[in-house]
């Protein structure tokens, strides 16, 4: 049995736990609007259409910031085809998925639904075959009250108030030479300052997130991050990060540990955007927007047929529709720990996707909707994640994996509300065989108890919830948490995640 310490104490702080980082991230892709949070003749349909059954699973995941409407879709999309009433909206051909795209929802249905859900908007703008007077008008049909040409036609189209957007995602994936309109980081850094101080004449209250790498293994990475800041460094107030991980070659091992690497791909983009901050002498500090992150088996669509022909655009096809293990849901608690171990830098993060196209939530034409089993560590940590990150001290052992060298086999962090007196501790276990016993030092908490202690787990490691077994994977009880003095104790199985209570 694996022997490990953590000692967690609220004076050592990492930054404030922001809400923002429980995003998640809606695109015209596959099936994740239409037959997923749209589908009016769903049984459970409400009369806009939206599938109550998914309304009910997206407030129980506890996702706040949604991203729309792309994602790749977003670079050949005129957001004036989703407004206005529905039979004049025009079908277009959607480059990026190959597909035909109705506009049957659009940014109005958007905006009801996140009204029903609770969470708020977050838009993406067209910088890929489009540009600043296209963004302008976007952001005043959003934005502006009345009084003007684009707000009144808002207001026309049934929305008296505002949108009232204030995170913007300055395109998406430039850097991708897949993506539309792709150019190197300098013309893509000079268009997204041109955008942002023009956006910012409209409404000075934006918060704009510009284009960093799609992922950290591009040739461009880090160079692409200094040449956008170079020339936008002044305008924005946030980078994204992209990553996405998977289990290759059966090497449970290195995808185990994939939060080791999405730790360096942070505080790489970190230094890169601090270097250019002490290169232009500046007092801004550029932080994280980790706007698409997830678990994602894309070899296994590079070895499909993809949708190809002048004639073939289907409509809402089944794209991406990973199937989920419990290995998946442990790496996905995490890369959450990652997320939060970052909360200084990284103040915003959009869990890609939200239903059905690589997601925590699955649906079935006319039919039920489920929890895959990534659901659970994302809904527990959005829930118990409150108040400040720690810097938590851990002790563990290490092994050896192939794609990431030596890495720690426990990783951990906590969080800490001052008001409430609660704490969190979430814990993973990555050996492939062995329990872990861990102490935790919690002496600097004060008298506390053990509110709830849940465990991700099972003898199957490839465990799923399908359509035909829904429950097959949820989280379990862990009874072997317990405190005696200011020490508490817990037992992690292998291959495992586990979220502690205290209060």
């Amino acid at each position: 049995m694996i022997s490990a310490r953590l000692t967690i104490d609220p004076h050592f702080q990492v930054g404030p736990v922001h809400r923002r980082v429980f995003g998640s991230f809606v695109e015209h892709l596959g099936r994740c609007v239409y037959d997923g949070i749209y589908e009016p003749g769903h049984p459970t349909a409400d009369e806009e259409g939206f599938r109550q059954d998914v309304i009910d699973l997206v407030r129980e995941l506890g996702v706040s910031t949604v991203r729309y409407p792309g994602g790749n879709f977003v670079s050949g999309f005129r957001w004036e085809d989703s407004v206005g009433p529905r039979e004049e909206r025009p079908t277009r051909l959607d480059l990026a998925w190959h597909s035909t795209e109705t506009n049957a929802f659009g940014l109005h249905e958007f905006g009801s639904w996140l009204d029903k859900v609770g969470g708020e908007m977050m838009l993406a703008l067209n910088l890929g075959t489009r540009g600043t007077l296209e963004a302008l008008d976007l952001v005043e049909y959003a934005n502006v009250t009345s009084g003007s040409a684009l707000a009144d036609q808002r207001v026309a189209n049934g929305r008296t108030a505002p949108f009232d957007v204030r995170m913007w995602c300055l395109g998406n994936e430039m850097d991708g030479p897949w993506q539309l309109g792709h150019r190197s980081g300098t013309d893509y850094g000079k268009l997204a300052s041109q955008v942002s101080k023009a956006l910012r004449q409209l409404d000075e209250r934006v918060e704009l997130v510009v284009c960093g790498s799609s992922n950290a293994h591009m040739p461009t990475f880090g160079a692409w991050e200094r040449d956008v800041l170079m020339e936008a460094y002044d305008d924005v107030d946030y980078i994204s990060c992209h990553a996405y991980y998977q289990e290759h070659d059966g090497d449970l091992g290195s995808f185990l540990a994939s939060p080791v690497d999405m730790d360096r791909f942070i505080e790489t983009v970190v230094a890169t955007a601090d270097h250019v901050k002490a290169v232009k002498r500046s007092d801004k500090t550029i932080d994280i927007s980790f706007d698409e992150w997830n678990v994602w088996y894309q070899d296994r669509y590079r070895n499909v047929d993809k949708i190809e022909g002048i004639e073939n655009w289907p409509q809402a096809p089944r794209l991406l529709e990973d199937l989920y293990s419990v290995a998946d849901a442990v790496v996905v608690g995490g890369l959450l720990i990652s997320l939060l171990k970052h909360a200084d830098r990284v103040t915003a993060a959009s869990l890609a996707q939200l239903v059905n196209v690589i997601a925590p939530i699955m649906t079935e034409p006319g039919g039920p909707a489920w929890r895959q089993t990534t659901f659970f560590p994302f809904a527990i940590t959005s829930a118990l994640a409150q108040g400040t990150a720690l810097e938590v001290k851990l002790e563990s052992p290490t092994y050896a994996t192939e794609r990431y060298g030596e890495v720690p086999q426990l990783d951990a962090v906590a969080t800490h509300d001052a008001e409430t007196g609660r704490t969190a501790v979430f814990v993973v276990n990555r050996s492939l065989t062995e329990e872990a016993t861990v102490t935790i030092d919690i002496a600097g908490l004060g008298d506390v108890t053990v509110q709830s202690a849940r465990t991700i787990s099972d003898e199957d490691v490839t465990a799923a919830n399908t359509l035909e077994q829904p429950d097959r994977v949820a989280p379990h009880d862990n009874a072997t948490a317990s405190v005696d003095g200011s020490t508490l104790t817990v037992t992690l199985p292998s291959v495992s995640w586990t979220a502690i209570e205290l209060g």
